[in-house]
């Protein structure tokens, strides 16, 4: 058996062949263009593959996602905001293969749940916060999908005090105050000159003023979200992985005061806030994950 596991968001796109372990082998990447994108993918599919017979291929896209359908409408990938039918783009390349699409948070879930932080735990609510926010929900050991296929897609919880406007259409999300962009488009309307959430990191580092009270701002909102999605799915395991979740104990440290603040809930007595455990390649493992069970026959 051979699979396939992809990975598409707002930055990159990643894809590997899925190894006897169901873990994916050897990462390529490539950046997500402005346009162009599914000839992008394909190129990066063509090259992955490399002639082998693909049999299954689990594919982990930014949210809104139509697992049933297999159509992606990521509001991070303008060219396909609209909804693109990614499942029918896929199996026109490999007809032979059987495809799972799932939301890129769910994926992510997935992954540490059988791999990374959260190995031994059933009830996992995960967490990608990066050039959006993602998440995904594993309940009673199974990813959980939703009626469309978007359960876990915290990054559009609302959050006290803020209005700004989304790209999802509504006011206030979370992504709006705690994504990479986000905070570093805030940071600059503060005076802050830096142009990306790496430097932003940095900057918060070495000491600075806006970038730290940005950190904060975007922790605090993170902790808020955080505290409600426990409540509500009843979890005790919060696992936060992506780009921007690197930027250290000026984004973490209000993480967690901010969610202790608000998980006040006996049930949620033990909350914890932990790190991914697979880097850059979770969401990417999750996607694996689901390649191996679409080319398994049932």
């Amino acid at each position: 058996m051979t699979a396939l596991a992809l990975d598409i968001g707002g930055t990159k796109m990643t894809a590997a062949v899925v190894g006897g372990d169901g873990r994916p082998g050897e990462p390529l990447t490539v950046s997500t263009p402005k346009t162009g994108v599914w000839k992008a993918c394909s190129e990066l599919l063509d090259a992955v593959a490399v002639g082998t017979d693909i049999q299954g291929i689990g594919v982990a896209c930014a949210g809104p996602v139509d697992t049933t359908a297999g159509v992606v409408a990521p509001i991070n990938i303008p060219e396909w905001k609209d909804g693109f039918d990614l499942a029918g783009a896929v199996g026109k390349l490999f007809p032979d293969a059987s495809i799972s699409v799932a939301m890129d948070g769910g994926c992510a879930a997935l992954g540490e749940h059988k791999f990374g932080a959260a190995v031994g735990v059933d009830d996992v609510l995960s967490l990608v916060v990066s050039t959006g926010i993602g998440g995904g929900l594993v309940l009673g050991g199974k990813i959980v999908a939703g009626r469309s296929g978007n359960a876990g897609h915290i990054g559009h919880i609302v959050v006290p005090g803020s209005t700004t406007p989304c790209t999802c259409g509504g006011l206030g999300c979370v992504e709006t105050v705690s994504s990479g962009p986000s905070a570093v488009r805030w940071a600059q309307e503060q005076g802050w000159t830096g142009s990306t959430g790496a430097e932003l990191a940095l900057s918060a580092s070495e000491g600075d003023v806006v970038a730290i009270t940005t950190l904060q701002r975007a922790g605090v909102a993170l902790g808020q979200a955080i505290a409600s999605a426990a409540a509500l799915v009843d979890v005790n395991l919060v696992v936060i992985g992506g780009g921007f979740a690197q930027a250290g104990p000026p984004l973490w440290d209000p993480i967690q005061e901010s969610a202790a603040l608000h998980a006040r809930l006996k049930f949620l007595d033990g909350l914890e806030i932990v790190p991914a455990k697979l880097g850059a390649v979770g969401t990417l493992t999750g996607a694996a994950i689901l390649a191996v069970g679409a080319a398994t026959p049932k």
